[in-house]
């Protein structure tokens, strides 16, 4: 066994984090090394200076202003660029050459500001302070610069926080169109889910449907023949009541197979049959049959194989259709005719009139058509069901052969 010790937990440090929590800090210590270096020549008590005697001392007192006023800079941005901007215009006055350390406040107020305005005000405030810097450093032109430098420093050192402000612009709209693109994925992808569990339950609940429906009207009048049978013609009521049996056990195996698809993947005990299609439709009519129910079935055209999606649509609605024939219709005869095209299956069930039902408020309205429409339309085709002119009833239902 291993018994190395494991390492403790450690707390790992971040400046990074260390500065976005307590910023007056870090604008504190940033103001200190600042003024450490622009007041290290005066300490020194060095003249940097070739003319008139100018020394860094008296430039100190504006570069401690502007590094002072830095402090505030996040909560007044504009207050704090026009301050140090001021401050630089009087070290130009007296003759110094604005050099990027004497530009240092102005910059750092520049890029905060252009950091939390708008790019158009930001770009006022830089011409502004460039010309206020520029100005009164060849006004007040002492030192005998070149003039180059005097109008250049201020132009090129002023315009690198607005551009850098800029560019970190631009990357916080990009990580913040990136955070909402994943946001909004997250959402939809949870949204498809629910809609998927949805249409999921809706499948389910159309095919307990379809199988519940079926079966007990099947067997309902398989029993209504056998006692009916029973009283006239007992020789025949055995065969009904084994296709009874048949029709029960059926029943049971679809609807196990159908609340099977309710388990957990890994339930071992999940029926996996697989689900009918045309090819079962000689036992389907066989089944009809038993119930007295005389099904033709014709097809047209090249038989073709068909998708498992619409293979399944075309004999659930063929058994929906027949199923509801048994229940609402008095003929014992219908039509199911199955025409092959060349991407497209067409399925048409039909029955004849029959004698006049003499108890038809006994049977209320159910959802076999919309069903059967929600089936074919969910396969990518379409069903039309409606009264035959001549009486009966006709389902007709146009499905893709290939997905």
């Amino acid at each position: 066994m291993d018994r190395t010790p494991r390492p403790a937990h450690v707390t790992t440090f971040s400046w990074r984090h260390y500065g976005k929590d307590h910023p007056r800090v870090v604008d504190v210590a940033l103001s200190a090394v600042l003024f450490l270096a622009v007041s290290g020549p005066a300490v020194l008590n060095a003249d940097l200076s070739d003319t008139d005697n100018l020394t860094w001392e008296s430039a100190v007192p504006p570069a401690a202003t502007a590094l002072l006023a830095l402090l505030w800079r996040r909560s007044y941005p504009r207050t704090v660029v026009v301050v140090t901007a001021l401050c630089a215009a009087v070290a130009g006055g007296f003759g110094y050459l604005i050099t990027p350390l004497l530009l240092a406040p102005v910059m750092i107020a520049l890029y905060e500001l252009a950091g939390q305005v708008p790019p158009r005000t930001a770009w006022g405030f830089y011409l502004g302070t460039t010309a206020l810097v520029v100005v009164s450093e060849v006004l007040g032109g002492q030192g005998g610069y070149p003039w180059f430098l005097a109008v250049l420093n201020p132009i090129l050192f002023l315009l690198l926080p607005i551009v850098l402000a800029g560019f970190t612009r631009l990357r916080q709209d990009y990580v913040a169109a990136v955070t909402a693109r994943a946001e909004y994925a997250e959402k939809n992808r949870e949204e498809e889910a629910r809609h998927r569990v949805a249409e999921e339950r809706v499948r389910i609940a159309r095919e307990l449907h379809d199988v519940v429906a079926h079966h007990l009207a099947l067997a309902n009048a398989q029993a209504g023949t056998a006692a009916y049978l029973a009283r006239n013609r007992s020789d025949q009521v055995e065969p009904i009541l084994a296709e009874l049996a048949v029709t029960t056990s059926s029943a049971l195996r679809e609807l196990k197979a159908t609340v099977g698809l309710l388990r957990h993947p890994d339930d071992h005990g999940s029926p996996l049959e697989p689900a009918p299609g045309l090819g079962q439709l000689p036992e389907l009519t066989a089944a009809f049959a038993s119930a007295g129910l005389d099904v033709e079935v014709v097809t047209d055209g090249v038989r073709q194989e068909l998708s498992p999606g619409a293979d399944l649509t075309a004999y659930r609605i063929v058994q929906e259709a027949l199923t509801n024939v048994v229940r609402h219709a008095t003929t014992k005869t219908a039509a199911v005719r199955l025409a092959y095209g060349r991407d497209r299956l067409t399925v048409t069930v039909e029955n004849d009139a029959g004698p006049p039902d003499p108890a038809p408020a006994s049977r209320g309205p159910g959802f076999g058509i919309l069903g059967m429409r929600e089936r074919a339309e969910s396969a990518g085709g379409r069903l039309h069901a409606g009264p035959r002119p001549e009486g009966g009833f006709t389902v007709r239902t146009e499905l893709p052969i290939r997905p």
